[in-house]
């Protein structure tokens, strides 16, 4: 032992090169450890159904589409989440919810996560209707489906279609994912037209009063004998069906569920919101190392210096004694 510490008092440069040359060795090899932690797991769920077309809110002081308002919230989420956190998206039409992107973390997936929201939009709906309640079950069996706790954020601008009357109401007391659920209302206050297009996605105006799916089942999109050569628009102004954002509704549905409410807004409060929600899971991921080693190898090359300036500060120390 005595040999051993003596080798390190007159080595110790070597020893603190060698020691660091270790770890830049695991940060390269082993950067990562298994480690069982709070993790958030969020779920973004889009309302795809065609009143998100709607353009009432504004985005860098330009009028945008429900549609792409939630894109950009939805990027900016996945962009102030820290890495550790898992993303899935998904999108609700009708009376389901369908799973886009299974949970991945956020930062080895970001360019994933961002391609996929990039492209959400009103063609992904099956079917014309928006039944919200009915949605909030669909939620709750894909919830059974990942089998792995999350925060599901559902963006929505609040518009039922079917308007919502006693015969189609739900009763949402057996749902069980409520402190889990944020709705996050889109949209303006104000009424609005909805924009129709065709297949192509190409705008040929508004959708007119009597097509608002008020009574009926639900427009299919997906059905092309309705784009012959185009589907009907509203003929004048006051055949328009209008929309707004109702925020009334989903705090009711918020609180049926035990759920939460929160408008979207393109603020650094709403993302600390979302980023303040309680982590959905504690379970075994990988755990980033390469920062400490990197930080004890940097420490160790200090180290080395460390003698010589000790020496130097002694030397400056007794030169200013004797010249006292």
């Amino acid at each position: 032992m005595k040999r051993t510490m003596t080798f390190l008092r007159e080595n110790h440069e070597t020893a603190l090169y060698v020691a660091a040359a270790m770890l830049l060795l695991l940060a390269l090899v082993k950067p990562q450890i298994q480690l069982k932690q709070d993790v958030h797991n969020y779920l973004l769920l889009a309302d795809v159904s065609q009143s998100m077309n709607a353009e009432d809110v504004k985005l860098n002081d330009k009028v945008v589409s429900r549609m792409a308002y939630t894109r950009h919230l939805m990027k900016k989420i996945v962009e102030t989440s820290s890495c550790g956190t898992y993303i899935s998206v998904g999108v609700f039409a009708s009376d389901a919810v369908a799973l886009l992107v299974t949970p991945l973390e956020v930062c080895a997936n970001y360019d994933v996560i961002n391609d996929s929201i990039d492209h959400l939009e009103w063609r992904m709906a099956w079917k014309g209707d928006s039944r919200l309640g009915i949605g909030v079950r669909a939620a709750a069996s894909m919830f059974d489906y990942l089998n792995v706790p999350a925060q599901l954020m559902f963006f929505t601008d609040g518009d039922e279609a079917p308007t919502l009357n006693v015969t189609i109401k739900q009763d949402l007391s057996g749902v069980q994912i409520g402190q889990n659920v944020v709705f996050v209302g889109v949209g303006g206050s104000e009424n609005v037209p909805v924009p129709r297009y065709n297949s192509k996605n190409t705008w040929l105006g508004f959708w007119p009063a009597g097509d608002n799916h008020s009574e009926g089942g639900g427009v299919m999109y997906t059905d092309t004998s309705q784009d012959e050569p185009d589907p009907p628009v509203a003929s004048a102004e006051f055949d328009r069906y209008l929309t707004k954002h109702d925020a009334e509704y989903l705090r009711q549905l918020a609180s049926e569920i035990n759920g939460k409410y929160i408008e979207g807004q393109d603020n650094p409060e709403f993302y600390a919101y979302v980023q303040a929600q309680k982590p959905a899971a504690s379970f075994v991921t990988a755990y980033s190392m390469r920062w400490i080693y990197l930080s004890l190898a940097g420490m160790l090359i200090l180290l080395t210096f460390l003698p010589n300036a000790l020496h130097r500060w002694q030397q400056g120390r007794m030169i200013s004694a004797a010249s006292e």
